[in-house]
């Protein structure tokens, strides 16, 4: 048995990486096999001597990450842990690593988050990756970013961007213009994304030859998306079979993100969410990725995370009271 001291600059570091922010010190000391104290500036390690050394390992990666600017949140800090655990103890290192080349031009993309990391390397490794969370978790603009990268590489010919074209308690019929200027208000957030990662310029030849094509989920049916990088943004407004219509057209060397938030359903009540059953479903697949971003991976203005929160726990009220 052995016992290691880890001396800390400030008390929010010490919360920050031993879990204890998170709710997560005890999880951790278990998964470790270690005894976890912590105090305002020092954490003790208590343990056989190889599991105190593992454990000292696994702190130092997580500061480390820490120090490199990244915020950590519950769902990152839970997926290094259980990286680490099943052997791969190069996790930190490369996901301080990560970063998006977009274009010449343009700076590079870094994830700011540990969970935005998490996501980065789940988009990376899986064919099909489904990222859950609410508005400004950098959801869209990640996978968007990552899409760019690959067609600048060479890695897909195309890039697909998709939407459901569901109402949030307005009406399409009434809007003035022909089907694409009644869909296009749905989709401006995805040209948003584009034009921070090029320029007006490229971003008019590639949809010109089709190679960046924008469009409503209704015109992906019957489709093969070979050699492409697709995206379904606003994912929670499928339905079940809309989705099932989605994840099929998928073709060879392709890769496809789903992003959603499972908060902001605007399908009828009698409706079940697509990417929920997609979930439920799928979520034992191999080349299937899903990762949770909370209100911690938020990077707008503070306040949103505190709006997120407090909608939240009013949801949660509702759910008790019925």
């Amino acid at each position: 048995m052995s016992t290691e001291t880890l001396h800390f600059e400030n008390p929010r570091e010490v919360r920050d990486i031993s879990g204890e922010r998170h709710g997560m010190r005890e999880r951790i000391g278990e998964a470790l096999e270690v005894k976890l104290t912590a105090r305002d500036l020092w954490l003790k390690i208590e343990g056989e001597d190889e599991a105190v050394r593992r454990a000292i390992r696994f702190f130092d990666g997580v500061r480390h990450v820490r120090e490199e600017g990244v915020s950590i949140s519950r769902q990152g800090l839970d997926y290094a842990l259980s990286a680490f655990c099943s052997g791969r103890e190069d996790v930190f290192a490369r996901l301080s690593k990560i970063r998006v080349d977009v274009s010449p031009r343009m700076p590079s993309i870094f994830p700011r988050t540990l969970g935005q990391q998490v996501y980065l390397e789940q988009i990376y490794r899986s064919a099909v990756t489904f990222s859950i969370g609410p508005a400004g978790t950098g959801k869209t603009y990640l996978a968007m970013a990552v899409a760019v990268s690959e067609l600048l590489q060479g890695n897909v010919n195309r890039i697909i961007l998709t939407r459901p074209a569901i109402e949030a308690g307005e009406t399409l019929g009434f809007l003035p213009g022909d089907l694409q200027e009644k869909v296009d208000p749905y989709l401006r957030p995805l040209y948003d994304a584009l034009y921070d990662m090029l320029s007006a310029d490229e971003v008019e030849r590639y949809r010109s030859k089709g190679v960046i094509e924008v469009a409503p989920l209704a015109y992906m049916r019957g489709r093969t998306l070979n050699h492409a990088f697709t995206i379904l943004d606003e994912a929670q407004n499928t339905t079940m079979e809309q989705m099932f219509m989605f994840l099929t057209r998928l073709g060879f060397d392709s890769r496809c993100v789903v992003t959603g938030d499972a908060t902001q359903t605007d399908l009828p009540p009698n409706k079940p969410s697509g990417l929920l059953e997609a979930r439920r479903l799928l979520a034992h697949l191999d080349r299937i990725g899903f990762c949770d971003l909370t209100e911690e991976d938020v990077v707008r203005h503070p306040i949103v995370q505190e709006i997120i929160r407090a909608y939240r726990k009013r949801n949660a009220e509702q759910e008790t009271e019925s």
